[in-house]
């Protein structure tokens, strides 16, 4: 029977680390993608596609002098110069229309296009206005051609988002602290009455905290752990799944992100334990019941 008793009044550790650990997951990967924040803003903006449309007098070697310019442009994003020839375009249109397209017998109302992409540092309207006027100069260029609309809603909202995220980051390290320290106060809740007799047989409040203190360092360095190797598998998964969001790509910020969840971890438990265990202390023995 004193066996039982002595399990029934044990605190039930596991299941604290476990919500613990739970809640600095989803704290850690917050924290990952707020960190990252400028790679996902800069892989959104280098999506945008410019088109540059040569004029209907361009010859071959225009198309691939454009080519060989933007290849070599500074303000380019490498790789992402595509060329779409005239009669290219035709076969593109015959293929979504079928043979009827080119029964029609009407000369090729296509141009020569060149898509390409540009670096995000790049994406700033004035840059933009800047960067057309310059292909525009070159040889046999009818006009250049992007989303005005779309590169300056991306330009407004960055601002905005930069709030929003600081904010709710702000808002959910309180509601994390909040759930750790109500998961502790309930693992705790059975040795209220073992504190309280520590104390009426004479312990002091340092030696009575000590040892529940030294234990919620050991549980908040482990519930960090849990956290750490699960984030960190989330992570690798991303990655492989979506190899253009690379989170590995920086290791400062994720090991400034691991630091945070270890600090979190051992100091929020370290206070709410100091924080219940006082609490007990105080309380009337009546008032336990």
């Amino acid at each position: 029977m004193s066996n039982i008793a002595t399990r029934r009044t044990r605190p039930n550790y596991l299941y604290s680390m476990i919500s613990v650990a739970l809640v600095l997951f989803v704290l850690g990967f917050f924290g990952v993608i707020l960190l990252h924040a400028q790679q996902f803003v800069r892989l959104y903006k280098e999506r945008v596609n410019l088109i540059v449309e040569l004029d209907e007098s361009a010859a071959i070697i225009d198309m691939v002098n454009l080519e060989s310019y933007l290849n070599n442009a500074p303000f380019v994003r490498p790789g992402t110069v595509q060329t779409v020839s005239k009669e290219k375009a035709a076969e593109m249109m015959r293929d979504e229309f079928g043979e009827s397209f080119l029964k029609l017998d009407l000369p090729n109302p296509f141009l020569d296009v060149v898509f390409f992409n540009l670096k995000a540092e790049y994406l700033d309207p004035q840059k933009l206005k800047q960067i057309r006027e310059e292909i525009k100069g070159l040889n046999a260029i009818n006009d250049v051609y992007y989303q005005e609309s779309l590169i300056d809603n991306i330009a407004n909202n960055l601002k905005k988002a930069g709030y929003f995220a600081l904010g709710f980051g702000l808002f959910f390290i309180l509601l994390s602290a909040t759930l750790i320290h109500n998961t502790i106060r309930l693992a705790l809740y059975s040795n209220r009455f073992l504190i309280k007799n520590m104390e009426l047989v004479g312990a002091s409040w340092g030696f009575i905290s000590r040892p529940y203190l030294l234990r919620a360092i050991l549980h908040g360095m482990l519930s960090s752990m849990i956290a750490i190797f699960a984030l960190v598998g989330l992570l690798y998964w991303i990655n492989q799944s979506f190899p253009e969001v690379y989170l590995f790509q920086d290791l400062r910020l994720l090991s400034l992100v691991i630091f945070g969840i270890v600090f979190l971890g051992v100091l929020i438990y370290a206070l709410s334990t100091f924080y219940v265990v006082n609490k007990y202390l105080k309380m009337r023995v009546d008032d336990l019941y």
